[in-house]
């Protein structure tokens, strides 16, 4: 029995194949990156994990049968993680019965698929969920956090009722930790997240955020009210 860990980003699906069995995982990401998905690759917990954390995927396929831990284990921590909790699954198993495919959707799971499969089968399934997920996700318009409001399709933020006034890169920037909130993000992954932006290279990640820290900033010596740098990592938008 394997699980297929959704986690939705806003921006091209990353997606992590975690799966034990190299011919299967090959053969998952292949066609996955055929769909246009970016695609990585593990083959323990403990790799998939550090991959997670420094990564951010929107897709991570979840062998259950794995040395250091079972997929269910790893489902129910997941969901455990506020950080993580949002985590749609889609269930692939060997076994049909109806208990282990409760046990699935008791850890968490959306979906599932019985081997033998048709890989395609699979894919379209992923594809649904993430149009599901992306669908509810579009729904919760406004983003909340202490006195601080961003309202995703305006592209509008407000500190205390008072609107502020970014430019793209900034609102982008600020969206992507939102978005993510409680996990830091490396600076080339904020840099892919403004990417279309208008002269945004690495060195200038810095810059934009020292901007956008003054701007929704209450007070000057609160400057990570809401943003925290990570030394040596990147930035994370804080999670209490």
């Amino acid at each position: 029995m394997r699980f297929y860990v959704i986690y939705l980003m806003n921006m091209k699906s990353k997606i992590l194949i975690l799966e034990d069995e190299s011919d299967i995982n090959d053969l998952i990401a292949y066609h996955l990156k055929k769909k246009g998905y970016d695609v990585a690759q593990a083959f323990t917990v403990n790799e998939a994990h550090e991959k997670i954390l420094r990564q951010k995927p929107a897709l991570l396929v979840l062998d259950l049968m794995l040395s250091d831990m079972s997929g269910v284990k790893y489902c129910e921590q997941l969901k455990a993680d506020k950080s993580t909790q949002d985590i749609a699954i889609l269930m692939l198993t060997a076994k049909s019965e109806h208990e282990d495919i409760l046990k699935g959707f008791e850890a968490g799971a959306d979906d599932y698929v019985t081997k033998p499969f048709q890989v395609q089968e699979v894919i379209a399934r992923i594809d649904a969920i993430l149009r599901r997920v992306q669908s509810d996700f579009k729904k919760e318009a406004v983003f909340h956090y202490r006195d601080l409001e961003i309202h995703w399709e305006r592209h509008k933020v407000y500190a205390k009722k008072k609107e502020v006034k970014l430019t793209l890169t900034e609102f982008n920037i600020l969206k992507t930790l939102a978005q993510n909130q409680g996990c830091v993000l490396t600076r080339d992954r904020l840099l892919d997240a403004v990417s279309g932006d208008a002269n945004v290279i690495d060195r200038t990640i810095d810059v934009h955020m020292q901007a956008l820290r003054k701007k929704i900033g209450s007070a000057k010596n609160v400057v990570d009210q809401y943003i925290e740098t990570i030394r040596g990592v990147g930035y994370r938008f804080r999670d209490e």
